[in-house]
């Protein structure tokens, strides 16, 4: 498996998941200005991916 580490695609899908605090909301636009940032948009890809499993559980359930 090979990430592509400038990717931004799951970005705009969390956004449009949930709604964000103004500061999230612009990391996830703007991207990373330094270590806070990275560890922050860390965090929100792990939230990122716990959503969409859950969803994708629904989904299949439905």
């Amino acid at each position: 498996m090979t990430n592509k580490w400038n990717d931004k695609s799951w970005q705009k899908d969390f956004l449009n998941m949930k709604s964000h605090s103004p500061s999230d909301a612009k990391l996830l636009i703007g991207g990373v200005k330094g270590l806070k940032d990275a560890w922050r948009l860390g965090v929100l890809h792990v939230e990122y991916e716990r959503l969409k499993k859950k969803q994708m559980r629904q989904d299949q359930q439905s």
